[in-house]
This record gives C-alpha cells, sequence and structure tokens, in this order.
C-alpha cells in the first residue's frame, strides 16, 4: 500500500474534492488553523501513486498494513444547528473540555479512519442539517430511516440520537460496515442495523421507509433512483448528496423519471445537498396550500 499526499490551501478543497470525485481513498485533513488542508489519497499500486505525483506533483511513500486503519489528525468540531457538535476527539480529557464547552448540545464522535463521512465535508454536514430539520417536524412520531452508503453511520447515529425509530445503514465496502458499527457503539446509540450491502441491489422492505439518507456520489444516485423510491414511505422525506453541481440537472431529471422530486436545494461550494420526496406527495402538499 502507497499513499500519496500533498499541502494546499483550504480555498482549493472544492477542486481537489471534484478531481478525486468517485475515490474513497481520498482524505483531507485540515492544517495550520484551517487555513491549508493536507491530501492523501491512498494507492493499492506504486505505479498509480506515481502517476497521481506526475499528475498533481507532492510526494509518495509506501505504507505499513497496520497504517491502514490508523487515525488521522482530528479536524476542527463542527456544530449542526443548536442540536449537535461532531468531533473526531477520542482522549477523554479533551472530550470532556469539548461537552463543557458546547453545553446543551448532543456530541457524535467521529473519529477520521478510512471512510467518508465525518462531518467536515460539505455534503455530509448539509445532510446533518436537514436531517435535524426533518426530525423536528416528525418529532413525536415513530419515523423509520435508511442511510444507503452509510460510511463512518454519522447520519444513522444522528438519526439515532435525534429519536428516530429503527435505523437502518448499509454500505457495499465492508471496510465502512465495520467503521459504522464501531462508531454507532462509541457513541453509545442503540437500533442501528449495519449492513453490507450494495444499494443497487438492494430489496427494501415493503412498507419503505419514513426518512432515506442517501450521501452517494450523482452517477450511482442516477442508477439507483428506483430502487431509493420504492425504500421510501408514502409521505417520507428523502435527502441526497453528494452531488457536483455540475451534474445535478441530470441526477435531478432521472429522479422525477422514478417519482421524485426535491423541494429544496442547497449548493455548498461545489456540492449539491437536497430534500424531497415523492413528486405525488409534494403535489398534494402544494395542492393542500391553495
Amino acid at each position: 500500500m502507497f499513499v500519496w499526499s500533498k499541502l494546499s490551501g483550504a480555498k482549493w478543497m472544492d477542486a481537489w474534492e471534484e478531481r478525486f470525485a468517485g475515490n474513497p481513498n481520498l482524505v483531507i485533513e485540515y492544517v495550520k488553523g484551517g487555513k491549508s488542508i493536507r491530501l492523501r489519497l491512498f494507492c493499492e499500486s506504486k505505479k498509480e501513486a506515481d502517476e497521481i505525483v506526475e499528475q498533481f506533483g507532492g510526494s509518495i511513500r509506501k505504507m505499513a498494513n497496520s497504517e491502514w486503519t490508523k487515525p488521522v489528525a482530528p479536524p476542527r468540531p463542527i456544530k449542526v444547528r443548536d442540536v449537535f457538535v461532531l468531533t473526531a476527539e477520542t482522549r477523554p480529557k479533551e472530550l470532556a473540555a469539548l461537552r463543557k464547552e458546547h453545553t446543551g448540545r448532543e456530541m457524535i464522535i467521529i473519529p477520521p479512519e478510512m471512510a467518508f463521512g465525518t462531518g467536515d465535508h460539505a455534503t455530509t454536514s448539509t445532510c446533518l442539517r436537514l436531517l435535524v430539520d426533518v426530525a423536528r417536524a416528525r418529532r413525536g412520531t415513530d419515523w423509520t430511516v435508511a442511510d444507503l452508503g452509510t460510511g463512518t453511520g454519522v447520519l444513522a447515529i444522528a438519526a439515532a440520537k435525534l429519536k428516530s425509530g429503527p435505523v437502518f445503514a448499509c454500505d457495499f465496502d465492508p471496510f465502512s460496515v465495520a467503521i459504522a458499527a464501531r462508531n454507532a457503539e462509541r457513541n453509545e446509540v442503540e437500533g442501528i442495523d449495519v449492513q453490507e450491502q450494495d444499494v443497487l441491489k438492494w430489496k427494501p422492505r415493503k412498507k419503505g421507509y419514513d426518512v432515506v439518507l442517501a450521501n452517494l456520489f450523482s452517477t450511482v444516485l442516477i442508477e439507483a433512483w428506483p430502487v431509493i423510491a420504492k425504500s421510501l414511505a408514502p409521505k417520507g422525506d428523502l435527502i441526497v448528496s453528494g452531488i457536483l453541481a455540475t451534474q445535478a440537472w441530470d441526477v435531478f431529471k432521472a429522479a422525477a423519471a422514478s417519482g421524485l422530486g426535491f423541494t429544496k436545494v442547497i449548493k455548498k461550494g461545489k456540492w449539491v445537498t437536497a430534500r424531497g420526496g415523492h413528486l405525488k406527495d409534494l403535489i398534494a402538499a402544494d395542492v393542500q396550500k391553495i
């Protein structure tokens, strides 16, 4: 295993994310007070790493197998609405200080391991904010959740902490599944069923889920819309992200073909996140307002 690394200005984060879109082995860390970022890309061969150096500069080194699961430096804590603070910190003393600093907020601990979704990425953080909004609207009900492409499990964990009902979480990557399960235990949440599953081959339960979260790349979303439509219960809430702004039109057009639409679209940098549901439910809701 080899790792390519490079320092860059934080303002170029979106550009780097777009260059490596679709590659799950990219890790981006804030350094030097948040003004710079360190890019790390884990490669299976030296040839792959050499090609990246030739194109983008930077350096490569050979890794020991034990480094693959070694956590990287924690990024800054992230606040989500007035509900959560996300941190990669795991040291008891530092966690105690954070809890004291953010009294009244629920803590979610997600160390930055080799799985997507620590909360610092625009797609994950926006999904979390929309999930808080959905949870407030559904307060007092037993709402079920499906988190497709769970990565670190952060969205599933947030849903459980927001008092959802049962949560189904899946990822095609067995390493991500193991990390998500470990993070659920670390955050002391129950009711999350984490499974290794390719969303394109998934057969959702017949009654569907009240809330479906899908933080997936555009190409996967376009193929997965028919499955996602079947997984969403009537009057369900759908939150999707991982969509590059340049690909958003194609993604939403394909969603409409499967009977899905969106009432809220948020662009953050080069990424798009959206909240919606079944088109027939959205149209009915609009008619009632007239």
